[in-house]
């Protein structure tokens, strides 16, 4: 792939090679997904080019979702855990409000587990009933009450539905797609459009509402609390006056 033609989210700089990692075929898609290299190389600063990045890789440090994964272009993707246990760190891949995947490190009791959108709910051969995560999971026998755009909670150790929150009205939800990318909010409203795309409006805890594609919103937590820890700014997007005020009262009082 090209280095101009990678997604901007992975925040490459132009001019260190004409080429970027193409992510492989796996569980998220190419446009939405963070390759291992990337993260290792550029985010974490653990390797100094790729070279490394394989040798760290093939001593079978790095786990992602509790799997050993050897490929240095494997597509991570949102709320992916990944785990080097080395180092004894966990990362889950979670989205700024800028919409860019962050180095959001979880301590070990919230790297066992990860949430799941629901895309799909059907019966398949022999009337088995399962469902279809974000992430490519088939979960079957799943408990009746869970429905498409539902989250479940997934055990990584077992790959079992723990528990799930249903997608509703009340519930705090992340958007994880469009303008409005990493903004965490309570669910206000669902406008159905017959034949074209649902809308569902979200209101911050700043009390500024705004409003996405059905297919962007993705329930983190039952009520106004979180499954998952959040990362820094907790999903509240500042305008630009705010942000260039927060910035010289840090430099203030770093210069006090």
């Amino acid at each position: 792939m090209k280095r101009l033609a990678a997604p901007k989210h992975w925040m490459l700089d132009k001019l260190t090679g004409t080429y970027a990692p193409k992510p492989s075929a796996g569980p998220h898609k190419q446009r939405e997904c963070l390759p291992l290299i990337v993260f290792l190389r550029n985010r974490l600063k653990y390797a100094l080019n790729g070279r490394e990045v394989r040798s760290i890789l093939m001593q079978r440090l790095v786990k992602v979702d509790g799997k050993v994964r050897t490929d240095s272009t494997y597509p991570t993707g949102f709320l992916d855990v990944i785990s080097i246990e080395k180092t004894g760190e966990h990362f889950r891949l979670i989205y700024d409000i800028k919409g860019r995947f962050t180095v959001h490190r979880v301590n070990e009791e919230e790297a066992k587990f990860k949430l799941g959108k629901v895309r799909r709910c059907q019966l398949g051969a022999g009337g088995i009933p399962f469902i279809v995560t974000h992430d490519g999971r088939t979960v079957r026998y799943p408990d009746p009450l869970i429905k498409v755009n539902d989250s479940v909670k997934i055990d990584l150790e077992t790959g079992k539905v723990v528990g799930f929150v249903k997608f509703e009205v009340g519930n705090v939800a992340m958007v994880t797609g469009g303008r409005n990318m990493g903004r965490v909010g309570i669910i206000t409203h669902r406008e159905r459009h017959q034949g074209g795309f649902d809308i569902v409006h979200v209101k911050d805890t700043n009390e500024r509402s705004f409003a996405t594609r059905l297919s962007n919103v993705f329930v983190i937590g039952d009520g106004n609390k979180p499954w998952i820890s959040l990362p820094k700014g907790k999903g509240i997007k500042l305008s630009i006056a705010e942000e260039r005020d927060a910035r010289r009262l840090k430099a203030a009082e770093a210069s006090a």
